[in-house]
């Protein structure tokens, strides 16, 4: 069994926070790594509370956010901190992260479906995402969230194989591809956290 899931397993049963308890003690999760997660999960959060969901939903959207890259701590190393562009089989191996999080995540209790969760925050609404193709209603509720939020972090902060790309490149993608890619009631509460309401991220 892969080590990380088998600490993730022991902490799940002895009711510890499992998952980001031990990420956070997990040497491969950088700053950087960790800041990444926080700004995925609070902007996830913050859509889920602008579209009216209920507490109990949003915090597992919230705790679904702080670790929807868990299966990155698969891809080698050189490969996630590479500062130029990947190869497509470069990229291959990293798009099976989504898979690989749901593999370490699935035995783990939770009163949430976070191994779901985290397996389809990649999923687009009309099927063009990975890595099942899933469309529309198929795709949870609480993954078409983290997808926007996880877009906007990605687009709006530095990687290292590209300078960031800024919070308005971010939001005119999230608007263009409303209800295309992404759930509109869930693009338009990122939207409107942006323009109305003076969200940041952290």
């Amino acid at each position: 069994m892969d080590p990380l899931r088998a600490r993730l397993l022991k902490a799940g049963k002895e009711k510890k926070g499992p998952v980001v308890y031990w990420m956070s003690r997990d040497q491969r999760v950088d700053d950087n790594w960790a800041l990444i997660f926080a700004r995925s999960a609070d902007l996830a959060r913050a859509i889920a509370t602008e579209m009216g969901l209920p507490r109990e939903k949003i915090d597992g959207i919230y705790l679904a956010g702080s670790i929807h890259d868990v299966g990155k701590l698969s891809v080698p190393a050189e490969i996630m901190s590479k500062p130029t562009k990947l190869t497509n089989i470069e990229f291959s191996l990293i798009k099976e992260h989504s898979q690989r999080g749901y593999e370490i995540l699935k035995d783990v209790e939770s009163s949430w479906p976070l191994a779901e969760i985290v397996y389809q925050h990649h999923e687009r609404m009309n099927g063009s995402g990975y890595p099942r193709n899933l469309k529309g209603d198929e795709i949870l509720m609480a993954a078409r969230i983290l997808a926007v939020s996880d877009v906007v972090e990605a687009m709006a902060s530095h990687r290292p194989y590209r300078p960031a790309l800024g919070i308005d490149s971010a939001l005119e993608e999230i608007s263009k591809n409303r209800g295309i890619l992404y759930d509109a009631e869930a693009a338009d509460a990122c939207l409107k956290l942006f323009e109305e309401k003076r969200y940041r991220l952290i």
